[in-house]
């Protein structure tokens, strides 16, 4: 169901064709408060809830793919299975350009690696950077190696690369200086390994760059309906998962779509509705002809009659 609205919507235009397409991987939790909700359980952030996993497209913030897991389920449960899938997903949505996979540290794995090699994938994952063998290497970085990275205020940032495991592993370091320095004097350490190429300041912030999964996180919760699971039954909260997922996409195909929003700015589903859907308007039929009475002092009646003549010059997709 939701590979088929994706399909009908990439079809009117947004679809990544052969340009790159970038997808971030992360999972949530949807917290529940009922003890007999059936996979309800208590998870790494001691939450009584579930714990899906989500495939964002990152330009656009449309979850590619999704799995209700059980809240109890490990961050890394069913990933390689979920990648193949995910794959498998945007190759039939018509996606021939490169695909690259963003991962944090939760999802650190081997298996996962060779599957992307495999599949012909390209990846940025995150390692725990105070792991035995990786602190080793950081450490064994000569000095003259880091390079000066923009950071905030009050702070500074140095990147870094080195080899593990016979993959490329890019580490940046962050501290603390003036006044505050005294609070955290020592260098924090952050690391991820790619397969991809360009210096490390760059790939660095390609990586950091993956932040942007969160704002679509919570708008599928908060814009969507997902901080809500409402039945005592698992596979009919996976049901409500999708009908929230399309719902979510729905939002941001529109806005695209109707060139509402930029593509390289993220929608807030939240200010979608507040803007042209929860609105005092009504439809009435005035001599045979389907009007839509809105408020005079509308502030964006413009912009809703812009993107409703740009919505009706798409070609219709055939059912």
């Amino acid at each position: 169901m939701i590979e088929q609205e994706l399909a009908k919507a990439w079809a009117l235009g947004i679809a990544p064709g052969h340009e790159p397409l970038v997808i971030d991987i992360d999972s949530t939790i949807c917290e529940v408060s009922g003890c007999q909700k059936q996979g309800a359980a208590y998870g790494y952030a001691k939450e009584l809830g579930y714990h899906p996993l989500l495939g964002i497209r990152s330009d656009t913030g449309e979850v590619v793919h999704q799995r209700m897991r059980k809240g109890s389920a490990n961050t890394q449960r069913g990933t390689k299975r979920f990648v193949q899938e995910l794959i498998a997903r945007c190759r039939r949505l018509g996606a021939t350009g490169g695909i690259t996979i963003r991962f944090d540290s939760g999802y650190q794995s081997d298996a996962t690696l060779k599957e992307l090699e495999r599949l012909g994938v390209s990846y940025t994952m995150a390692v725990h950077a105070n792991a035995k063998g990786i602190k080793a290497l950081i450490e064994a970085i000569d000095e003259d190696s880091w390079a000066s990275i923009d950071y905030t205020e009050g702070g500074e940032a140095q990147v870094a690369e080195t080899i593990y495991r016979q993959r490329r592993l890019v580490v940046r370091r962050t501290r603390l200086i003036g006044v505050q320095a005294e609070l955290f004097p020592n260098w924090r350490y952050f690391g991820f390994v790619t397969d991809l190429d360009g210096s490390a300041i760059k790939v660095d912030e390609f990586h950091r760059n993956r932040a942007r999964i969160e704002l679509s996180i919570k708008d599928l919760k908060e814009g969507a309906g997902m901080e809500h699971v409402p039945s005592g039954k698992f596979f009919a909260n996976g049901a409500w998962l999708s009908h929230a997922v399309i719902a979510h996409n729905l939002i941001r195909q529109l806005n695209y779509l109707g060139k509402i929003t930029p593509q390289e700015s993220m929608v807030v589903a939240r200010t979608f509705r507040s803007h042209f859907v929860a609105i005092a308007a009504r439809l009435v039929n005035r001599s045979g002809k389907m009007l839509l009475r809105a408020p005079i002092r509308w502030p964006w009646a413009n912009a809703f009659l812009r993107a409703l003549t740009e919505l009706r010059a798409l070609t219709p997709v055939p059912i």
